[in-house]
């Protein structure tokens, strides 16, 4: 009979620790998804288009959350000058997350050496020879804070 208790008490501790232990893990994984870029220093220079000038803003096509999640990364961890977009701020219209994610990321990019690197925000941004900010209002994904 006690080896019997003894049996079933090391069941219920060894399956308690396996239930932890998957929680754990599952929690890992959940957290690692949430991060939209690396924080490595991106090199210096620009190394995408050497006979002009460039531009990063946000890739159409994808997904709000990513697109909100590095915006918010830009703007916290990756430091970009996010102050224009703010409510108020001469940026803040157009009021979309299209345009304040590319005046931020285009902030971070222009700060961080023009490189590939520092225009990739987990996929949602591209580079642009184009220069935003001289599209029509409606459609300007890049204002210049006076």
């Amino acid at each position: 009979m006690r080896k019997k208790i003894w049996f079933f008490l090391c069941l219920a501790f060894i399956e308690c620790y396996m239930g932890m232990a998957r929680g754990i893990v599952e929690q890992e994984k959940s957290d690692a998804a949430v991060i939209p870029v690396g924080t490595l220093s991106p090199p210096e220079g620009n190394t995408t288009f050497i006979d002009g000038t460039t531009w990063c803003v946000a890739l159409a096509g994808v997904s709000q959350a990513d697109l909100q999640n590095a915006l918010d990364w830009a703007c916290g961890l990756g430091s970009a000058d996010c102050k224009a977009i703010q409510k108020d701020g001469p940026c803040f219209e157009p009021d979309t997350l299209v345009s304040h994610a590319s005046f931020a990321f285009n902030s971070y990019y222009q700060t961080n050496g023009n490189s590939d690197i520092a225009c990739n925000f987990g996929g949602t941004a591209t580079l642009t020879k184009t220069d935003p900010s001289k599209f029509n209002i409606n459609d300007s994904l890049l204002c210049r804070a006076k």
